[in-house]
C-alpha cells in the first residue's frame, strides 16, 4: 500500500469515528426493553368440602366447578375446604393447573388450603404451611377455643418467561369464634411483616367475616398494609352481592367474606363475584371472586 493510500484510509477512519451516530428511530425506542409488569388473574374459591349427599353432592357439583373455573381462566386459585379426593378430581378436570397443599390435620387428612397455578407459566420456588394457633409449626395445632383446625398455605412462584417471582398466601379463618379470627389475622400480619416486602404478594381466603367492620379485615389492611383488590378495581362486576350463597340465589347485602388482598399492586383493572349456576344448582355454597391484578 502506498503512503497516499495509507493517509486516505486513516482520514476515512477518523471521520467515521468522529461523525455522530444518527438518533434512534421512534420505532426502535418503542422496542427498547423495559422491566415488565406482572399481570395475574387471581381467584379465591371456597369449594365446599366433598359430600355424597344430594342435592349438593360433589359428583353433582364437580362439572359445575370445572366450568366456572375454566370460563374464568384464572392464573392462580386459592381454594378452601377441598379434601384430597376432591382436589385430585379438580386436577384431573383442569389439566392446565398443578396444585400445592396439605391437609389441615396433616398429610391427606382434613380440608386443604390448596393453591392451584398454571404450570405452563409458573414454577414453584418454595412453599410451606403454618397453623393458626399459638404453635404455628405444629401440624394440626389448635389453641384459641375453636373446634376446627385452621391453617395457611403459601407458595412462591416464578414466572417462566420474565423470571419475576411473587407470593401467594391462602387461608380460611374460623367460622364461629371471633377471638380465633382476630388472633389468626394477627398471626398472618406478623408473618407477613417477616416476608420480603419487595416481592409482590396476594392473600386469598374465606375470612368468615364481612369486609365492612371486621377486625380481621382491619388487621390485614390497615395494620399489615395489604390492599383490598375489590375496592381498587376500576370495574366491579356483581358489586353488592354476598359471596356466601348457601346454595341459594345470591343475596345482595354487600357481605363480602371472601377476599383477595394484595401487597403493592400497581393496578386492578377488574374484580368480579362470579354468580354462575346451572338449572338452579350452584357449584358451591360460596361464589368465587376474581381480580385482575398488575404489579
Amino acid at each position: 500500500m502506498t503512503k497516499l493510500a495509507v493517509r486516505v484510509s486513516v482520514l476515512i477512519l477518523i471521520a467515521f469515528l468522529w461523525w455522530p451516530a444518527p438518533p434512534l428511530a421512534q420505532a426502535d425506542l418503542a422496542q427498547t426493553p423495559e422491566p415488565g409488569s406482572l399481570a395475574l388473574r387471581v381467584m379465591t374459591y371456597n369449594l365446599r368440602y366433598a359430600s355424597d349427599t344430594p342435592p349438593n353432592s360433589w359428583p353433582e357439583r364437580r362439572p359445575l366447578v370445572k366450568n366456572v373455573i375454566s370460563q374464568a381462566a384464572p392464573d392462580i386459585i386459592g381454594t378452601q375446604e377441598g379434601v384430597y379426593r376432591q382436589l385430585q378430581d379438580l386436577a384431573a378436570d383442569l389439566p392446565d393447573y398443578h396444585w400445592i397443599g396439605l391437609g389441615r390435620e396433616g398429610g391427606s387428612r382434613g380440608e386443604f388450603m390448596a393453591i392451584f397455578y398454571r404450570h405452563a407459566r409458573f414454577v414453584p420456588v418454595a412453599f410451606d404451611h403454618f397453623w393458626l394457633s399459638d404453635t404455628p409449626e405444629v401440624i394440626g395445632s389448635i389453641t384459641w377455643g375453636h373446634t376446627v383446625r385452621r391453617m395457611l398455605t403459601w407458595v412462591r412462584l416464578r414466572d417462566k418467561v420474565t423470571g419475576r417471582e411473587f407470593l401467594v398466601w391462602n387461608t380460611h379463618l374460623d367460622h364461629q369464634v371471633e377471638e380465633a379470627r382476630r388472633k389468626g389475622a394477627a398471626l398472618i400480619r406478623d408473618r407477613l411483616a417477616k416476608s420480603d416486602p419487595g416481592v409482590p404478594l396476594v392473600l386469598t381466603g374465606d375470612f368468615n367475616c364481612p369486609a365492612a367492620g371486621c377486625v380481621a379485615y382491619e388487621t390485614l389492611t390497615r395494620e399489615a398494609g395489604l390492599a383490598d383488590t375489590w375496592l381498587l378495581a376500576k370495574r366491579r362486576e356483581n358489586d353488592g352481592f354476598n359471596t356466601f350463597n348457601g346454595f341459594k340465589a345470591a343475596g345482595k347485602d354487600g357481605i363480602r367474606i371472601d377476599w383477595i388482598l394484595a401487597r403493592g399492586p400497581a393496578a386492578v383493572s377488574r374484580a368480579a363475584i362470579l354468580t354462575d349456576s346451572e338449572n338452579g344448582r350452584f357449584p358451591s355454597d360460596h361464589f368465587p371472586v376474581v381480580a385482575d391484578v398488575r404489579f
